[in-house]
């Protein structure tokens, strides 16, 4: 036998007896890997303690099409916590799970206004208008109509700081905006809502109803920038160039952020008019 093989031989028998002696050493095939992961969420979701079960009923959203998934987001809709809830809410509406609607439509009604806007998200997610309701009452502060949100809700949508605390510790309220991005961002202050409502007009801008046209018409004129400049980004998005003269005014606005938006959006209101004239 040769040297090298020689050499071979003997850490083959090495390695043999290793594993005779210790066995348990090596790592066993993962059989069943689906049932372990299972047990880890389960076991988390069932635990004690609070952020352990929000961040396991959160991460349920990336299981889209999973029944079971679904059935216990869905449950813990019904949880005592507040933030149980909203995670549930967040994680329906990220696995689109269109038959828990029913269910976030009722949360829209949940006395911490956290879960209204967890449900509201989810349910723009899956393009249902009854979403629309939350975010036109925190543009306007006032119900759309009779669907949804309770007074207390309202208070709260009312109260700067509260509506504060929702943009920063829920990390609801600030979307970037293509025409002032950083500069936004760094505009927040410590008990500034208007991160939370700015969000909420841009996302008006998909609402056909007449009403959040007018809430987005009369946001132009809000007393924080950021909220101006997105509710003529949202005006844009409408296409709707009867809107013209009514934004025109915020060409004058002192803010240049807002005097650019509103420039834009006018030449693309003209831009659309011209095409429906030319058909």
């Amino acid at each position: 036998m040769r040297p090298s093989s020689a050499r071979e031989m003997a850490a083959r028998l090495l390695i043999f007896g290793f594993l005779f002696i210790f066995p348990t050493c090596i790592p066993a095939p993962a059989e069943g890997g689906t049932e372990d992961a299972w047990k880890i969420l389960e076991a988390a979701i069932q635990g004690d303690k609070t952020g352990d079960r929000v961040i396991a009923i959160r991460v349920l959203g990336l299981l889209p099409s999973d029944m079971k998934a679904a059935s216990l987001a869905a449950k813990a809709l019904d949880d005592p916590k507040a933030e149980i809830r909203a995670a549930a809410a967040t994680a329906l509406g990220q696995m689109g799970s269109t038959a828990s609607i029913p269910n976030l439509k009722r949360a829209l009604s949940d006395k911490d206004v956290s879960v209204a806007l967890a449900a509201a998200h989810a349910l723009s997610l899956m393009q249902d208008d009854y979403a629309y309701e939350v975010y036109y009452a925190i543009v306007t502060g006032e119900r759309k109509s009779s669907k949804g949100l309770i007074a207390a809700q309202l208070d709260t949508l009312r109260d700067p700081k509260k509506m504060a605390q929702f943009g920063f510790s829920q990390g609801i309220g600030y979307l970037p905006f293509a025409s002032v991005g950083w500069e936004a961002f760094r505009a927040i202050q410590k008990n500034d809502s208007s991160p939370v409502r700015a969000a909420a007009a841009s996302v008006l801008a998909t609402d056909n109803d007449p009403k959040s046209g007018e809430a987005l018409v009369n946001a132009t004129a809000d007393k924080n920038w950021l909220v101006r400049v997105a509710a003529l980004e949202a005006l844009a998005k409408r296409k709707d160039p009867a809107l013209l003269t009514k934004i025109e005014p915020s060409l004058l606005d002192s803010r240049k952020e807002v005097r650019y938006t509103a420039a834009a959006v006018v030449l693309r209101l003209h831009a659309v008019q011209e095409a429906r004239d030319a058909k």
